[in-house]
């Protein structure tokens, strides 16, 4: 599959890059840090066939994908080259020991998307910490009360896996519950999306799987 090559900030300087711009110069772009509309929407509005390669952080890629969908290009596929080899996307989508040709070379397969009702996007990683509410997910109550942290991941079979982590005189106490939303409400609370944190801090937020599955190149 040809590629369109986003290489994001400080990521253009990495050996990876250099791998990725060399399979195809004309398709390689430097884009800013955590891009935002106008330095992608012009570059994925090109893509007719083959596929986007990010290579950047857990949230340079967070911000292609949303803006994939707010121009409703989920149907790109899309390889993930990460600059962070302890990036939670990496370990979630099962990346290959070499990203570059997985990203490049790999097969498209269909993997969750989570959305948030501020219109954000949730691609691997979100946390609220810590927190004192209720949280629901689907029918299941996983908190009432105080928890040290709550965890949420898109889950391929259930739409997104919680898990919510108390503090306990030897060890932290895990409950793990799977659905297709999460809602909490309680004290207010930073939501942190991909490694961002939101503008402000909340005492509601949702997470929800969307409707349309994102497609990854691995």
């Amino acid at each position: 599959m040809a590629a369109l090559m986003l290489g994001c900030g400080s990521a253009v300087t990495s050996d990876d890059w250099r791998k990725l711009a060399a399979r195809s110069e004309s398709a390689a772009h430097e884009i800013p840090a955590t891009p935002g509309k106008s330095d992608v929407d012009p570059l994925v509005k090109g893509v007719t066939d083959g596929h986007i390669v990010v290579h950047g952080s857990d949230a340079d890629l967070a911000a292609i994908v949303l803006r994939l969908l707010r121009t409703s290009r989920l149907d790109v596929p899309l390889g993930y080259v990460p600059v962070d080899a302890r990036s939670p996307i990496a370990r979630l989508w099962r990346l290959a020991k070499d990203p570059v040709t997985a990203a490049l070379d790999g097969t498209p397969e269909q993997f969750p998307l989570v959305r948030d009702d501020t219109g954000g996007v949730l691609v691997g990683l979100g946390v609220l910490s810590p927190v004192r509410g209720t949280l629901y997910c689907d029918d299941a109550i996983p908190l009432r009360g105080a928890a040290e942290r709550v965890t949420v991941t898109p889950h391929p079979e259930h739409g997104l896996r919680v898990r919510v982590v108390r503090n306990g005189l030897l060890r932290n106490k895990v409950a793990t519950f799977d659905g297709r939303a999460v809602q909490f409400g309680g004290d207010t609370v930073t939501p942190v999306s991909d490694g961002v944190a939101h503008p402000r801090a909340l005492n509601r937020w949702t997470w929800y799987r969307h409707t349309e599955d994102l497609r990854i190149v691995r």
